[in-house]
């Protein structure tokens, strides 16, 4: 078997992603700058956004999925009066109005966004229709029509209006909402068309902009070194919003085997979770991994 190229590193790196790369480009330079054996992200941000964009080192890469499902924050601009193909600004302009909303307005439309919605995705996007990318279908003069598909948006609310062209919008929403189609919609239901200047993610699950850090500050001073690996977070952070469910040094050793426990005999150390019954699991106050609580059992999920 061939070695794998680079240094086998573990854990999290929290990029502020500068606009105009993409996801991609940003995995690759960290990839090179720490010569890590493996590098991938915990969710796509768009080339023109900015913000957190989690990267995931190694055995990280099993939390990812955690990651993608907690809860994201953004905040966008909208600018009103101009929709584009792209459904923000690096697209070409498609169609335009001379209607501005008022605050007021712009609020009214918000509700029917909120909550448990149907969203038709932009045609800018990674979705595959009958095997192709959307993005290559559009790019081709072929641009796919995409159904609406389930999202979950738990907060939308206006933060600001420097101008009437444009208005400040914060979202906060789970995985596999598209921003752009929010900020298309909320000029639709204006009566308007418009579509998104400026994005910024500020939050993706555990992690916050507290512990991002910019792309060129993990340049070394040293042409022949390496980005360090103390920049890591520990891969167990991104489990840092899940349950807790403490075991003892026995039940450890049954899980990390593959067996699964009585709930009964865990009674009075089981807490509280959402639908799912995802716990962290926990060995002498470190991670062993992520089970689910079901059918009167503790099962093991992922063990790290």
């Amino acid at each position: 078997m061939r070695r794998r190229r680079g240094r086998p590193l573990n854990g999290w790196l929290i990029v502020d992603k500068p606009s105009g790369m993409t996801s991609t480009q940003v995995v690759g330079r960290a990839k090179r700058l720490f010569d890590a054996q493996k590098v991938g992200h915990g969710g796509t941000l768009d080339p023109l956004a900015t913000g957190l964009l989690p990267l995931a080192f190694g055995t990280a890469t099993k939390t990812v999925p955690y990651v993608m499902d907690g809860t994201k924050v953004y905040q966008f601009t909208l600018r009103l009066g101009e929709a584009r193909d792209s459904d923000d600004a690096d697209g070409a302009v498609t169609a335009t109005s001379d209607v501005r909303p008022t605050d007021e307005q712009l609020r009214a439309a918000l509700p029917a966004l909120t909550g448990d919605i149907m969203q038709v995705p932009p045609v800018y996007s990674a979705l595959k229709v009958a095997g192709e990318r959307a993005y290559d279908m559009a790019r081709d003069g072929r641009p796919p029509e995409l159904p609406p598909r389930p999202a979950r948006v738990d907060r939308f609310e206006l933060i600001a209006r420097p101008d009437a062209d444009t208005a400040v919008f914060e979202v906060e929403s789970g995985k596999g909402v598209y921003m752009r189609a929010l900020a298309r919609d909320v000029a639709l239901a204006c009566g308007t068309v418009g579509h998104i200047a400026v994005l910024r993610r500020l939050r993706v699950g555990p992690f916050t902009e507290a512990d991002a850090i910019m792309l060129d500050k993990l340049t070394p001073n040293d042409d022949n070194a390496h980005a360090s690996a103390e920049l890591l977070l520990p891969v167990e952070t991104a489990l840092a919003d899940i349950p807790a469910l403490a075991l003892t040094e026995e039940e450890a050793v049954l899980l990390r085997h593959g067996r699964p426990l009585s709930l009964l005999d865990l009674m009075g150390r089981i807490p509280q979770t959402d639908a799912s019954g995802t716990v962290r699991v926990m060995d002498a106050g470190r991670v062993l991994g992520l089970g689910r609580l079901e059918d009167g059992q503790l099962k093991p999920v992922r063990i790290l």
